[in-house]
């Protein structure tokens, strides 16, 4: 028995702002998640002698214990008490260290696959608690849906968010997270808004990177709120913030998404994004582009649920 590529797909936060910091260190959060077409892709074989193994390549110096797939294989095991193991493969396509959460993504997908592999039945809330022991931004990809986010993040609610397309752009370099919410400098006073306001501001808006009339709905242009953490990645990573100025003279309005380090601009429709990332690589591939300082990017379609949300009985 087994199951081949399995989706991990990517996500991006449309905003993200830090309103308080709790006694035991985490932040408290409010964002708004939303996973995109850009996937990982990974395969998992039955073993019936209890073993997880991880075949394949991962992100350089992950040992296979560190590894959030192994992690969430293990945790699984131990929840249920199940006898069986697998072997886990998978392609990597979103970059780490850049806002993406594909380590997160990676694990939720394991969780999901193989509660379905194994047969051990649990429900979308108890994989959830599985999942926010491995990491803050694990809960989402198995809840499923676009979500407003509250708490350390594991506290969501369901979106219902218009078709928007996105060119992702990954900088030539990586950030670390922990370092990010660590820095003396990050805000932590952030006003809260109520969920209600950001999704009524979201319906009416038009992407700043279309002009008005080749939108249906019209509206306030620009993004919802600001991403808190990219002026503390900007101050202590030059390639993303040299990223981040290249973008604004292609004329494209980009925001950093998560942690870092990439970027995305959001587009009205797929034809738009693909059109505006061709023209991205035609740029980061001419020698006009010697200071860019971007490594990849790519067009996306926003996804108003997970691939696998069915997967799970709730």
């Amino acid at each position: 028995m087994a199951l081949y590529d399995v989706p991990a797909p990517a996500k991006i936060n449309l905003f993200l702002h830090v309103t308080g910091r709790r006694d035991d260190g985490y932040h408290r959060l409010q964002t708004a998640f939303r996973f995109v077409d850009l996937c990982d892709y990974l395969n998992f074989d039955l073993r019936r002698d209890g073993q997880i193994r991880r075949e394949g390549p991962a992100p350089a110096g992950l040992e296979p214990e560190q590894d959030l797939v192994v992690r969430a294989a293990k945790a699984l095991q131990r929840a249920t008490g199940t006898s069986l193991g697998a072997q886990i493969n998978y392609r990597k396509r979103i970059p780490s260290g850049g806002g993406l959460g594909g380590g997160s993504s990676n694990a939720a997908t394991t969780l999901i696959a193989l509660n379905r592999l194994w047969r051990t039945g649990l429900a979308r809330d108890e994989l959830m608690r599985l999942g926010l022991a491995l990491g803050a931004d694990v809960p989402v990809f198995v809840f499923g849906q676009a979500a407003f986010a509250e708490g350390v993040g594991e506290d969501l609610s369901p979106l219902d968010l218009p078709d928007r397309a996105y060119v992702i752009v990954q900088p030539d370099d990586s950030v670390s997270t922990g370092a990010v919410f660590a820095s003396p400098d990050l805000t932590r006073n952030s006003q809260c808004v109520k969920m209600s306001f950001f999704a009524d501001w979201q319906r009416n808006s038009t992407p700043s990177n279309e002009s008005v009339a080749d939108c249906a709905d019209g509206g306030q242009a620009g993004y919802f709120g600001r991403n808190d953490l990219e002026p503390v990645v900007m101050a202590n990573h030059p390639r993303v913030r040299q990223a981040g100025m290249w973008l604004a003279r292609q004329g494209l309005n980009a925001r950093m998404t998560g942690s870092g380090c990439c970027f995305f601009a959001e587009f009205a429709t797929l034809k738009s994004a693909l059109m505006w990332q061709k023209r991205i690589d035609v740029k980061i591939t001419s020698c006009e582009s010697s200071d860019h300082s971007i490594r990849n990017s790519w067009a996306c379609a926003g996804l108003h649920d997970h691939p696998l949300r069915h997967w799970i009985r709730s």
